[in-house]
């Protein structure tokens, strides 16, 4: 029995995406809490918890976007014409918010408030966009043969501006429990503060997605609201209520595990996400694009695989030890200069 190519490189891209979006998703929503922390002191602790990771953790990007390629060469044809003016927008915003992250150390008092402004607009840009081809790839697309058949604002809706905002509370919510897990003092107090509101907020968001995403799709209702997908299925809202209840408690708990804020957030996007998966399979642009229809020839792929399978096991051992090294709260005055 041969290896299901097409099956093994969505879970690579799959998975890449889902650990871009957990690692670079908390130093984006470092970005977005920047005009609720006016000290300067405290935005650079908060600047210095990700100094030694936040460039490498946009790797995972970078590798779902050439799996893509390589992989399912259609859908990576189709994305970009669909989305080629959000996406390019999130490209600036990051690169933008990278370049104010090197030089608001290095401006003088006069400049500094520029580079923090921009670091804050840069992620809160880059964000939106994610969100926004979130919610067009969801909404579907038009697709005749392996080519894009709508317009450069079809994925403007109302669904995919509010999937935007849901994206923005989304990182905020896991970069103030990452800074609770990294700082001390004032600024975690401020943070766990902050955390709560953020929790209600998403979870406002995930109810209001949940509910509108089977309006959109006759077949996503059926797969989430029939007998027996209902009773199997029920499974991820309760854990979803489960870790909500959790994290909540942990947020009030000003004595408890600095690290719960931060896994139970993780929690929560990863069910996001798991449900995402669920509604839109097999399908990897809806309506009607499934994954075989969208994959590369078998030789393309098994080559594409080998340089893969070498290549994932490195970044995930430099990502765990630049963490592992990095690890522990982070006072003012230390870190990145």
């Amino acid at each position: 029995m041969g290896i299901d190519l097409p099956l093994v490189w969505a879970i690579i891209i799959a998975f890449g995406v889902l650990m871009y979006v957990v690692m670079d998703g908390f130093d984006l929503g470092i970005g977005l809490l920047f005009p609720f922390i006016p000290d300067r002191t405290e935005r650079d602790t908060m600047i210095n918890t990700i100094a030694p990771v936040w460039d490498g953790n946009e790797t995972w990007l970078a590798l779902g976007g050439a799996g893509l390629m390589a992989a399912f060469p259609v859908v990576y044809s189709v994305v970009l014409s669909a989305f080629y003016i959000p996406l390019l927008l999130m490209l600036g915003g990051l690169i933008f918010r990278g370049v104010a992250f090197e030089f608001r150390f290095k401006a003088d008092e006069a400049h500094r408030p520029f580079w923090d402004k921009a670091f804050a607009a840069g992620s809160v840009l880059a964000t939106l966009c994610q969100g926004w081809v979130l919610g067009g790839l969801i909404n579907g697309l038009r697709v005749t043969g392996p080519s894009y058949d709508g317009g450069a604002f079809d994925w403007v809706s109302p669904f995919s501006l509010f999937t935007g905002v849901a994206l923005l509370a989304a990182y905020a919510l896991l970069g103030a429990t990452w800074l609770m897990l990294k700082t001390e003092g004032a600024l975690h107090d401020r943070m766990r503060a902050l955390a709560k509101p953020l929790t209600l907020a998403l979870l406002a968001c995930i109810a209001i997605v949940s509910i509108w995403t089977p309006l959109l799709h006759q077949a996503i209702a059926d797969r989430w609201f029939t007998m027996p997908n209902m009773a199997i299925l029920a499974v991820v809202p309760l854990l979803v209520i489960a870790i909500a209840f959790v994290l909540l408690r942990s947020v009030g708990n000003a004595q408890g595990n600095h690290a719960v804020p931060f896994l139970m957030s993780l929690g929560l996007m990863l069910l996001g996400y798991v449900g995402l998966g669920i509604s839109l399979w097999p399908n990897i642009i809806p309506p009607a694009l499934s994954l075989r229809d969208a994959a590369a020839p078998p030789e393309s792929m098994g080559f594409a695989l080998v340089g893969a399978l070498f290549v994932i096991p490195f970044i995930l051992i430099y990502t765990a030890w630049a963490y592992y090294v990095f690890r522990g709260k982070v006072r003012h005055g230390e870190g990145y200069h």
